[in-house]
């Protein structure tokens, strides 16, 4: 059982590609019960990569990943979803035929006895009312940002104890990333740990607690989020920010 002496997801040398072109190397990264660690890098530092490799999308050549305390690393896709961990993909990935009921109930996992608390569509919408306004509505015909809601909502109806999130504020209007950056503060209020890929720094790291930065598949950089925060110097290295736009907590 996870305990708050565990990691909630520990990363220890992990290396993995694609047809054994090592492209994730000797990556080490934690993700601490109840809090958020934002994985930044600019594009093709492999941050999707390393969310892939957790999932079991991609094969890990060496290393472990432990899920608190549980080696998950070559473990296929569907045992580690039901351990606990889910992903809200980038390009959200929804049925787009489907109404956003059955999008919901279609990802319910009620078997999962190692997983987390279970989530009803009940409880997702009252998360996202505006998925209720929309409950019967094909999910292809939904906005960018209900769209999001809905990748996010149907990721939670498996019930994680760890959710990655790859790029959720891609596309989205100015008033839709400072929402769903809202939302995931609150959700990791409500006890998920929480992996968040993004491109958006500012936003990721005034959510986050923890920080990363890849550089070409590696970790150039890991710290507590506000302490990068403080490194303009960093910041701009690693991820093209100057100096005058490092962001700061509100």
């Amino acid at each position: 059982m996870p305990t708050n002496s565990l990691p909630a997801l520990a990363l220890s040398g992990v290396t993995s590609g694609y047809d054994r072109s090592e492209i994730l190397q000797d990556v080490s990264l934690t993700v601490r019960p109840s809090t958020v660690l934002a994985l930044l890098g600019r594009n093709g530092a492999a941050k999707t990569t390393c969310i892939h490799t957790i999932m079991g999308m991609v094969p890990a050549y060496r290393g472990a990943i432990q899920l608190f305390g549980e080696d998950i690393a070559r473990l296929p896709v569907d045992s580690i979803v039901r351990r606990g961990v889910a992903l809200v993909p980038q390009g959200r990935r929804l049925f787009s035929l489907l109404s956003v009921r059955e999008n919901l109930t279609v990802a319910r996992q009620a078997d999962a006895s190692d997983a987390g608390p279970a989530w009803t569509v009940a409880q997702v919408v009252e998360v996202f009312p505006r998925l209720g306004e929309r409950f019967h509505q094909r999910a292809g015909t939904l906005s960018g940002g209900e769209q999001q809601m809905l990748a996010i909502g149907r990721a939670l109806m498996s019930r994680p104890r760890v959710l990655l999130m790859d790029e959720p504020t891609e596309g989205l209007s100015p008033q839709m990333i400072d929402e769903v950056a809202a939302i995931v503060g609150r959700l990791r209020d409500a006890g998920l740990s929480i992996l968040l890929v993004e491109q958006n720094s500012r936003i990721a790291l005034s959510v986050a607690d923890d920080a990363a930065v890849l550089v070409s598949g590696r970790v150039a950089y890991k710290d507590r989020a506000a302490e990068l925060q403080s490194r303009p110097e960093l910041m701009e290295r690693f991820l093209g920010v100057v100096p005058g736009e490092v962001p700061t907590l509100a």
